[in-house]
């Protein structure tokens, strides 16, 4: 291990000894399961071992906090569209159910899906989904969100700008 890494690996036991407790206890506060609490703590940690080294950081519980309301998001978010998954599969037939990994790689995908979208509205995602997987007209979508067809047609082109942007890089 180099030096950098040694001294990178103490910065972070040490701010893991002087907060772990706390941010343990802060995080049982807002995830009732206490071993996702203690998984999200340890995850935060681990985080740090990514980052540069900061010797002048004067308030680490506000980085630690950061970083773990970051994961609880991610967490939280996860935790919906997997219980929107398992209701929609709840609705197909038992003969068509897809296998365990397909189930795994569906939620993966829609996982995908919704951090390329994740810098759109709620509006502009919800009609980019109608009209790409529900295949919704504009005229649709429009009365669906009340409003107006140009304004779909601005949603629907930011949704592929995002989708421009993700495979291909920010448009010169």
């Amino acid at each position: 291990m180099t030096a950098e890494g040694s001294s990178q690996r103490q910065w972070v036991e040490t701010l893991y000894r002087d907060h772990h407790g706390w941010l343990l206890g802060w995080l049982r506060r807002k995830q009732p399961c206490p071993q996702r609490a203690e998984d999200l703590s340890q995850d935060a940690f681990v985080r740090l071992l990514g980052r540069e080294r900061m010797n002048d950081l004067r308030e680490p519980r506000a980085l630690l906090l950061t970083i773990a309301r970051g994961l609880l998001i991610d967490h939280f978010r996860r935790s919906d569209l997997e219980q929107a998954y398992l209701e929609a599969l709840a609705q197909v037939p038992e003969g068509e159910y897809p296998s365990t990994e397909e189930q795994a790689l569906a939620i993966e995908a829609l996982e995908q899906v919704e951090r390329l979208l994740d810098g759109l509205s709620a509006r502009a995602r919800a009609a980019f989904l109608y009209n790409r997987l529900d295949g919704m007209s504009h005229a649709e979508i429009a009365e669906r969100l009340g409003v107006s067809v140009p304004r779909v047609r601005q949603y629907l082109a930011q949704g592929m700008r995002q989708c421009y942007v993700a495979l291909y890089g920010t448009p010169t």
